[in-house]
């Protein structure tokens, strides 16, 4: 028989760990985006979606288990405005994400409750993504400096000047 009880409560702690990341990348997407930087800002943002669905599975999950959702983040945002330590947040967070859902997939396959198991089985492969893809973005801060944040600025400057364009031709 399934231990709803303690299932309810690892996939709550989910819901607001995801809750605490969505809040985290959309203030990250804010910032670069009016910084400049499309790139890293639109990417902030693709990664709060997927963090808000993975809410919306926690939920369904625990709504099936009869228990009550917690909507609350985990967190509340930093206040980080430089962009290195803004993606060394964002990769500690997927590292202690996956290293929980790894340990709360198996206390729920011990519980005999093997969907919840699944479930964080499942988003632990979308968080590995996400880590991978910050790790990438530090490593090439690493190789490329200020340059590479430069080219991002540039090609911002060239998308605005040619949608400017477009907006007086027609």
């Amino acid at each position: 028989m399934i231990k709803r009880e303690k299932s309810i409560k690892l996939l709550n702690k989910a819901i607001g760990g995801e809750m605490t990341a969505l809040n985290q990348y959309m203030y990250f997407h804010f910032l670069l985006e009016d910084m400049g930087y499309d790139y890293l800002s639109a990417y902030f943002k693709r990664t709060g979606i997927q963090e808000m669905r993975h809410v919306e599975k926690f939920a369904e999950r625990v709504l099936y288990l009869k228990g009550e959702i917690e909507m609350q983040a985990s967190a509340p945002v930093e206040k980080i405005h430089d962009v290195k330590a803004m993606l060394e947040k964002a990769e500690a967070m997927e590292s202690e994400t996956i290293a929980n859902y790894n340990e709360w997939a198996n206390l729920c396959g011990t519980d005999a409750d093997l969907a919840s198991k699944q479930l964080f089985e499942s988003i632990i492969l979308e968080e590995e993504s996400h880590q991978d893809h910050f790790d990438t973005e530090l490593e090439n801060m690493g190789k490329f400096g200020d340059k590479y944040l430069a080219l991002q600025s540039i090609a911002h400057s060239r998308n605005a000047a040619s949608l400017g364009g477009n907006v007086t031709a027609e």
